[in-house]
């Protein structure tokens, strides 16, 4: 068979062994993980494709996040499936499966080399850490930006084979259009200089400094556009509270975090069992286990480093994983999250190369190498096969998914949370009680719990409880205008209609959008005979509640990042 024939015929085993995968994720519904911010509550999304709608994508900062493509590519999710989950998974299963095809054309065509470019491709497409970025609706941002990094990385081969100024164009514009889907793609101009390296092989053995600078100048304007998106980003998410200060985790934790991160990302690569969606940043990490990744790191490095001249691959690859997990890697912590499998979708790119460019290599004098490949890589990947399908199925619902990461994680406030509140929605208050307070004893200063356990408690009429928690909540986050409504709520059941009266006003100083709180507000000022103006907050009332017709899913926390 020739090459092109070959082609095709891997092409399509890479679609078939990926979507039988993944092919669970196509009755997977909406969970409350930011999917709410995404979706599902999100008015501007659910209107579909709209021109005020794009305005807001290209303009907003909700949620700290400035990626108008995927707002974008949700509201055309919108506009074609409405708010049924499934066609949303379908959009990022199909991105998913372009992703893993423009890969293993790309090496293929920046190496000549068939059949390590199909494994590197068919890794990525089956590796269970990749769930996360497909079946979690609202990480679209993670499948669209990687599309585009894939279509640059393309564009970047082509243009280093046969320099023109409009190639170089198209380099640019893929670029910048990635980066406008997720910010991640900042470190893609340090990745074309490795690939300049190898496979490309554009640094001179002589004169290295001048042609080091000769390719960095290159790509100065994608530096510079870089730059300026990562500037923007960081300042979005300073604004929306989503940044940690260095108070909360001090710089030498997060070093230390970032360490350990290393080396449990790269233990996960080839054993990805306990899997969650969300992992807590720890307090501490046990001394053996810092220093093992430490040690683990340093090795690896130096070998990378020692076999630069005759396994190029190799540094090449180990510095694409290193490289493209800083911006995530929490020293800029961003979330509440210590790692996340949604972070590799990427990175772990460069572990593949290593292994499916090198190991070849090795076993190139022994008789049996082929057979021996062939039956190891096709065993490789029936097996990550099952546990991307099993781990595929925890995404089913919001039951499934925190269910399990309470099973896999140990003080996982969050998913104790967020499970909580799927309980809630269900109408299992006791049981939500439970996991909220079960969140607040790993995280006291959880005032989310607080407030939701303090809603609960409300409907089960414990109304001093509630009262306790609300309070808390609003001790710990003073102006939190739900939690201000929700205690004046509790405040006017027990006749205290003044004190009430005195929340509600607050919640809509803060939020003057809260529909809610006009209402409530207006109830009292009737009561108080005051029906002029009564009248008018239950009319703006009215005209938002006209406009803002949200999704109870998604009460729940999400990460930010």
């Amino acid at each position: 068979m020739n090459h092109r024939i070959w082609h095709l015929l891997i092409s399509l085993l890479l679609v078939l062994a990926t979507y039988l995968a993944f092919a669970q994720v196509l009755g997977c519904g909406f969970v409350n993980f930011d999917d709410d911010q995404f979706v599902t509550a999100n008015h501007h999304v659910r209107a579909g494709l709209t021109f005020q709608g794009i305005k807001w994508a290209f303009t907003t900062r909700h949620g700290g996040n400035c990626n108008p493509l995927a707002w974008l590519s949700h509201m055309m999710d919108c506009q074609l499936y409405g708010l049924n989950p499934g066609g949303h998974h379908l959009t990022s299963l199909l991105l998913h499966l372009l992703n893993t095809l423009l890969l293993f054309w790309v090496l293929n065509l920046a190496t000549g080399s068939l059949w390590p470019s199909a494994l590197v491709a068919a890794l990525f497409a089956l590796h269970p850490l990749h769930v996360e970025s497909v079946a979690w609706i609202a990480e679209r941002k993670d499948v669209l930006s990687t599309f585009f990094w894939m279509l640059t990385l393309g564009a970047w081969v082509r243009y280093v084979r046969r320099p023109a100024l409009g190639r170089y164009l198209s380099v640019f514009l893929l670029f910048c259009l990635g980066l406008l889907a997720k910010p991640m793609l900042v470190s893609l101009p340090f990745v074309l200089l490795l690939l300049d390296y190898w496979p490309l092989h554009r640094f001179q053995t002589t004169g290295m400094p001048r042609s080091l600078i000769r390719l960095l100048l290159e790509k100065v304007p994608l530096l510079a556009f870089s730059a300026f998106w990562s500037l923007l980003t960081l300042s979005a998410q300073h604004q929306a509270g989503a940044v940690a200060s260095l108070e909360a985790i001090p710089f030498t934790a997060r070093l230390i975090n970032a360490v350990v991160s290393y080396g449990s990302y790269l233990a996960r690569v080839f054993w990805p069992h306990n899997l969650a969606v969300f992992y807590p940043h720890p307090v501490t990490w046990p001394l053996w286990h810092v220093a093992a990744s430490g040690l683990l790191l340093a090795g690896l490095t130096a070998l990378a480093i020692g076999t630069v001249r005759n396994h190029p691959c190799l540094i090449v690859g180990w510095l694409w994983y290193l490289g493209t997990l800083v911006p995530v890697i929490g020293l800029v912590q961003v979330g509440r999250q210590g790692m996340a499998d949604r972070y590799t979708y990427v990175p772990v790119i460069g572990l593949f190369i290593m292994a499916a460019w090198t190991i070849p290599g090795l076993l190139s004098a022994w008789r049996y190498r082929r057979v021996f490949l062939a039956s190891s890589a096709a065993g490789v990947l029936v097996v990550l096969m099952i546990f991307t399908w099993r781990q595929t199925g925890y995404w089913k619902s919001s039951f499934t998914l925190f269910q399990h990461a309470l099973e896999v994680t140990a003080d996982n406030y969050l998913a104790h949370y967020n499970l909580g509140v799927a309980l809630a929605d269900a109408g299992r208050y006791e049981e939500a009680a439970i996991h909220y307070i079960a969140a607040t004893r790993i995280k006291p200063d959880y005032a989310c719990a607080h407030n939701n356990l303090g809603i609960v408690l409300t409907r089960q009429e414990k109304l001093t409880e509630a009262e306790t928690h609300y309070r808390e909540a609003l001790r710990i986050k003073p102006d939190w205008d739900k939690a201000h409504y929700n205690l004046g709520v509790v405040l006017a059941t027990q006749g205290k209609f003044e004190e009430a009266k005195a929340h509600y006003a607050r919640a809509l100083q803060l939020n003057p959008g809260y529909a809610r709180a006009h209402y409530s507000l207006g109830i009292i000022l009737s009561r108080e005979g005051k029906e002029q103006e009564a009248a008018i907050h239950y009319a703006r009332a009215r005209e938002l509640e006209a406009t803002r017709r949200g999704s109870t899913i998604g009460a729940g926390q999400g990460q930010g990042a």
